[in-house]
């Protein structure tokens, strides 16, 4: 029998060479990307997935918004799928505000859900769709104008990992180039160093968090495009772990959760430099309610970067330690975090579903 745990370790670890890869696939299709920049086309940007997928939408949605000034947003693929009228906009009788541009993101690209809304999207001649996963022979590979492939993504375990961070490190890419901030785009290359550089520093600091066995309860703050990698950190939590675990926007943690920090919880902040003075005093506030703290940023932090690079590129950097926070929980418990309780790696509905 394998070691409980081997396959995601190795993901976990093995991220800075899947970035790596995918900047290259980046490279290649940099000008397919920048062919269907946004602007005076679309009336909106929409993000979608399912799951892990549907966490990673938020964020880009979020960067990319903050990257270009557009119109965007996230949404389950289930939403875009069963409540179009509630997801997509009229566009107020403007036929260019009317049409959407829609990102579909997946690892295994045969999710029913993130299948059905494509479908449904491109039946209705909404706009346009663009695809991200990590297979190129599975259906939503073919689907889109744009289809990005990131093979290095792939993984054997059910909990994603590795393909989460490659396939939002794809959207970071759409918004830089999107947004004309290429020379962000040329930074990207200092991720996989600063994710490895990082991993080696801090996996001895996740081991213990997760190995701590006065610890119950986690809560994952972040805000802005922070705010979805907070709610796939606390997914990871749960499905690894089963452990009580639970997202919340910075500022949002003070209105009413933070009745639930007691000495047995520990609060990750997943916190900006730019504007992190709020979200510093917010940790400092729980802190002194008893709360264990571990602050991730990219210097003057528990968890440091240090990569050199402006933050809206940084952000894939929060997510290998969390990750590895989780993982080692899970082993705490006696779980196997490759195969999680009652969890399939790809969700495909029965027909009678459909």
């Amino acid at each position: 029998m394998a070691e409980p745990g081997i396959l995601t370790k190795a993901e976990i670890l093995s991220q800075p060479e899947a970035w790596s890869a995918a900047l290259s696939v980046l490279r290649e299709q940099r000008q397919a990307i920048l062919n269907l920049e946004p602007a005076d086309r679309f009336g909106q940007i929409l993000y979608t997935g399912c799951g892990s997928t549907y966490y990673l939408s938020l964020a880009a949605a979020a960067l990319t918004q903050e990257m270009t000034g557009f119109s965007c947003r996230a949404l389950p693929a289930s939403e875009l799928w069963l409540y179009p009228k509630s997801s997509y906009t009229s566009g107020n009788g403007s036929p260019s505000l009317k049409r959407t541009l829609l990102v579909a993101v997946s690892r295994s690209g045969e999710t029913t859900e993130t299948l059905q809304a494509c479908e449904a999207f491109l039946d209705d001649r909404r706009g346009e769709l663009i695809t991200l996963s990590c297979y190129e022979d599975m259906p939503l590979a073919k689907m889109g104008v744009l289809n990005l492939v990131f093979p290095s993504g792939q993984e054997q375990s059910v909990a994603q990992t590795r393909a989460f961070s490659t396939l939002y490190l794809g959207t970071v890419a759409l918004a830089v180039l999107w947004g004309d901030r290429r020379h962000l785009f040329d930074k990207l290359v200092c991720l996989p160093e600063a994710g490895m550089r990082l991993l080696n520093n801090y996996a001895s600091l996740a081991a213990d968090l997760g190995g701590d066995t006065s610890l119950d309860r986690f809560y994952w703050l972040g805000s802005g495009p922070r705010h979805g990698l907070a709610c796939e950190l606390s997914l990871k939590m749960k499905e690894m772990s089963l452990s009580h675990s639970e997202p919340f926007h910075f500022m949002e943690f003070r209105h009413g959760p933070k009745s639930m920090v007691a000495p047995s919880s520990l609060v990750i902040g997943l916190r900006s430099i730019l504007i992190g003075s709020h979200e510093s005093r917010v940790l400092e506030d729980v802190k002194t309610a008893g709360s264990r703290v571990v602050d991730i940023a990219e210097s003057g932090a528990d968890v440091r970067f240090e990569s050199g690079v402006e933050e809206a590129i940084q952000n894939v950097l929060y997510l290998p330690f969390g990750q590895l926070v989780a993982f080692e929980r899970a082993l705490l418990k006696g779980l196997n975090p490759d195969r999680p309780r009652n969890l399939d790696s790809v969700v495909k509905l029965f027909e009678e579903e459909e």
